[in-house]
């Protein structure tokens, strides 16, 4: 939604989604927000705990039932399995979402790979289009007066202009840009540390050919997942920056990673907020 800085100033019950790669403080910002009289509405927790609660568990048990000792007690149902998911531990999400590659370095193969990328991306819409029933239940049932969505850095990829309008009407947007130097940091931590990743199907199909051209690989079983990560994970960041873009231009704001990471207090970010406002009046 679009506001002046006197409607954001005087909003009783404030909502806003912050938009942004991963890694760029939304979840940092979330906390800060958490401890003051906002409801943390994290959309990968929603993901983990409702949508793809059952293919993550069906994951871990197919993994589990590999180990002969572990597949009698399964099998007997002498023991089960369940995820252990919390906003600040979202691994078995990142652990079912995968990486495409040789299956003996923990690889997938490209139609498995896929199956679980259209998954996320249905479970990631249903999440999104959950915020104002949550919204509700934030004043409602918990008596927040304000509401954080911390959404995933994906969204922007959802191709759903649905799920936009809905945050749009029911919140304020508000994106979080990196600066150039955040950028190569992102990107440095990505190659170090390479995790899982949405793509759209486009993308992944082109790239891929681009990289097994590049390496003069001919099955995609033969790819390193890691490396390939590394590779293409820079591609992805500077794919989804003019969608971020254009998603704030028409829907919200934007405010920098500096000005993010000056953010103390629920003061301070109600401040930074109406300051994007004002940049836009």
């Amino acid at each position: 939604m679009k506001l002046s800085v006197d409607e954001f100033t005087h909003w009783e019950h404030k909502s806003i989604t912050l938009l942004g790669m991963s890694g760029v403080g939304k979840t940092f910002l979330s906390n800060i927000l958490r401890s003051s009289d906002w409801f943390h509405y994290s959309g990968d927790y929603r993901i983990g705990t409702r949508y793809l609660n059952e293919p993550i568990l069906d994951n871990i048990k197919q993994q589990a039932m590999q180990v002969p000792f572990i597949r009698d007690l399964l099998r007997s149902d002498s023991i089960y399995i369940q995820n252990n998911i919390t906003v600040d531990h979202l691994k078995p999400i990142s652990s079912f979402l995968g990486k495409l590659g040789n299956p003996e370095q923990g690889g997938l193969s490209l139609q498995e790979f896929k199956r679980r990328q259209n998954l996320h991306l249905n479970a990631e819409i249903a999440a999104m289009q959950d915020v104002p029933e949550f919204i509700r239940k934030a004043h409602e049932i918990y008596g927040f007066n304000n509401f954080i969505n911390d959404a995933g850095g994906s969204v922007s990829e959802l191709n759903s202009p649905e799920v936009i309008q809905t945050l749009s009407e029911h919140t304020l947007i508000l994106y979080i840009k990196a600066t150039e130097e955040n950028e190569k940091a992102l990107i440095e931590r990505a190659k170090s540390d390479p995790k899982p990743l949405y793509y759209q199907e486009a993308f992944l199909d082109q790239y891929l050919e681009i990289y097994m051209t590049e390496q003069n690989i001919d099955y995609v079983s033969m790819l390193d997942p890691d490396a390939f990560v590394r590779w293409v994970f820079p591609y992805l960041f500077k794919a989804r920056l003019p969608r971020y873009d254009a998603i704030a231009k028409q829907y919200g704001y934007t405010v920098s990673t500096t000005e993010l990471y000056q953010i103390k207090t629920e003061a301070d970010f109600v401040d930074l907020v109406a300051k994007a406002v004002a940049r836009q009046q």
